[in-house]
């Protein structure tokens, strides 16, 4: 199971928000690529980017950051999410170096859209689901559907998705813990891996996803916790490699 850093970007700036809140940011550095340099030095295997003025105008906005990055690190596997609404946005990140595109609003209000574009780019496309009490939210999480996260995760079965990058809103950016029982839910409902994100805190979270990660669990997203202090990066992959049998 990977052990997964967050680097999320607001005005070429790496900051974390509170439940999504683009008002509610604290600011952790001004330089991206410095701050990849950080977490890959700590033994990071992949990277996750939020573009998240991208996620609110529905199209790239620190694509320079996210292309910076992916070339300071060729060989390190970067995923991204964020604005990601067109074929044209997703090539130009695979073409940047990026190894995985998110998509995420689009995913649910036209799921076709995932279809096509793991035909075109096959083993390139994950699916960002983010759930409010279970019911998947878009626009940056300004907007909350009916629709329930487990619904999109079967749709999405045969399609060819990587994996489902799952974030419990209520949870993210808030240091309380990962909601693992809706996590696992998730993979097995929709049999697509599932990587964990929002309220990754401590160990014990770490811990309780590796005990699971048999089930479809792929990995854990990390972000305030490494940030502040709360978790170190190095000990939790290790621990997660400890549990799961892995080197």
């Amino acid at each position: 199971m990977l052990v997964i850093p967050a680097i999320d970007l607001k005005d070429g700036q790496c900051v974390r928000l509170k439940q999504g809140r683009m008002d509610d940011a604290t600011h952790y550095g001004s330089d991206p690529v410095e701050m990849a340099a950080r977490w890959v030095e700590a033994g990071a295997r992949r990277l996750h980017l939020v573009d998240l003025n991208g996620a609110f105008d529905g199209q790239p906005v620190n694509g320079e950051a996210v292309t910076a990055i992916a070339q300071a690190n060729p060989n390190l596997p970067i995923q991204i999410g964020g604005g990601i609404r067109s074929a044209h946005t997703i090539e130009h990140y695979l073409t940047a170096g990026v190894q995985w595109v998110i998509i995420g609003t689009k995913a649910v209000k036209e799921p076709e859209f995932v279809t096509e574009m793991c035909r075109l780019f096959p083993g390139h496309i994950i699916v960002g689901l983010d759930a409010q009490e279970g019911f998947v939210a878009t626009d940056g999480w300004a907007e909350v559907s009916t629709i329930k996260a487990t619904e999109l995760a079967k749709r999405f079965a045969d399609d060819g998705v990587s994996s489902i990058v799952y974030t419990d809103i209520s949870r993210d950016g808030m240091l309380q813990g990962v909601n693992v029982e809706s996590t696992v839910e998730l993979a097995q409902v929709g049999g697509i891996p599932v990587v964990a994100s929002g309220g990754v805190t401590n160990m014990d979270d770490i811990d309780q996803l590796a005990q699971v990660s048999d089930q479809g669990i792929l990995g854990a997203i990390t972000g305030r916790a490494i940030y502040e202090g709360t978790l170190d990066l190095a000990e939790a992959q290790a621990l997660a490699d400890q549990i799961t049998g892995q080197a």
